[in-house]
């Protein structure tokens, strides 16, 4: 599932080409009915992988089918969420060692820009804040559908991932095999129109 599509996130930009972000819904993403996921695949040693995820998160993006360029993410992450299925390399994780999760509670990603390359396809840009550090990502992204629910609600769904360089965000992973010094994130979620 994490090669699917080389998020949408995943994480208010200004829009593309003069076009105001006012001119597409506003989703929110459903993280109450447990319908969005951010996870993460790391290499371990060499050997095999971890896997994990953050489990608290809120965010919400604009969409309109016909106006794609007033596309736009914005997420916020509980770093502290992080979850591997190992407490004590949690840990380890949330420590000084790698992401300081004291000093550095929240990561973020907001959107720059989103150029679509049809067939409910298109690349996401924009700035991903974690650990303190401000980098430009791009995220290949994918439409996976959209209309309503049994509930009355009108939802649509996106996935997407891009490969972090841990150095990038202050991660000092010198110290191991180099096939550890990325990171592939993973996000797929719903969002439902305000």
């Amino acid at each position: 599932m994490f090669k699917k599509t080389i998020l949408a996130t995943a994480l208010g930009a200004a829009a593309l080409a003069g076009v105001s972000q006012a001119q597409a819904d506003e989703y929110v993403v459903d993280t109450e009915g447990q319908h969005a996921f951010i996870q993460f695949k790391i290499n371990h040693l060499g050997y095999s992988y971890i896997l994990g995820n953050f489990e608290e998160f809120s965010g919400q993006f604009h969409y309109d089918p016909e106006n794609l360029d007033a596309t736009s993410v914005e997420m916020e992450v509980q770093v502290n969420s992080l979850n591997s299925n190992h407490a004590e390399r949690d840990r380890h994780f949330l420590s000084d060692d790698f992401l300081s999760a004291g000093d550095y509670p929240t990561a973020t990603f907001v959107s720059t820009g989103f150029e679509p390359n049809g067939d409910n396809e298109g690349v996401l840009t924009g700035e991903l804040t974690l650990k303190g550090e401000t980098r430009e990502i791009e995220m290949p992204v994918t439409l996976m559908g959209e209309g309503e629910d049994p509930w009355g609600n009108y939802r649509a769904g996106f996935e997407g991932s891009t490969v972090l360089t841990l150095d990038d965000y202050g991660i000092d992973m010198s110290d191991f095999p180099e096939v550890m010094h990325e990171l592939e994130l993973y996000v797929t979620f719903e969002g439902i129109r305000q």
